[in-house]
């Protein structure tokens, strides 16, 4: 697969999103009580009321809500690959609703926490980490994008607060 680019992609990590058609993170689904996870889980159920030891892979909801949000100020440590000079980045806490599970993510580039609020709706994107010169392609990870045209800021706060007053970034 490639992007615009022209360069061939691969994920980051393997085995956590599809990177053909409409991307997804790829979960699993207990057999025994349906309790979705991610990334896939093998043995033991995470619903500790349920005794399951088996799972079925299963891609999980492209689209969800934003429960909260804030911002990367201080550059994570490797093997996190950071441009130079680091930028901010906005990373939100994303509610599947299908699934019942949230799922923690970095926002596309521009979008920074100043045009996120919580209840925003979300989509599923794969987007350039980096790009790697010694293998000549493009290391690629999965972002939440707002859904639909919806107005975000390119600037970044550090905390994210509703209209009453509380604070509820990460």
């Amino acid at each position: 697969m490639t992007t615009d680019t022209g360069r061939a992609r691969r994920p980051a990590v393997d085995g956590w999103f599809t990177l053909d058609g409409e991307p997804a993170l790829l979960g699993s689904r207990c057999t025994g009580c349906g309790t979705y996870a991610f990334p896939a889980q093998e043995g033991f159920c995470r619903n500790p009321a349920c005794t399951s030891t088996e799972h079925t892979p299963t891609p999980l909801s492209r689209h969800g809500t934003i429960w909260s949000y804030t911002d990367a100020r201080y550059q994570p440590p490797a093997p996190f690959v950071a441009p130079d000079p680091y930028v901010p980045f906005a990373i939100a806490a994303v509610e599947l609703a299908a699934e019942q599970m949230v799922i923690l993510g970095q926002m596309v580039a521009g979008v920074g926490t100043d045009g996120l609020r919580v209840g925003m709706p979300v989509e599923l994107v794969v987007d350039t980490l980096y790009a790697d010169p010694e293998r000549g392609d493009d290391v690629v990870v999965w972002k939440w994008k707002p859904a639909g045209g919806t107005p975000a800021s390119t600037t970044g706060s550090t905390a994210a607060s509703t209209p009453g007053g509380g604070d509820h970034g990460a």
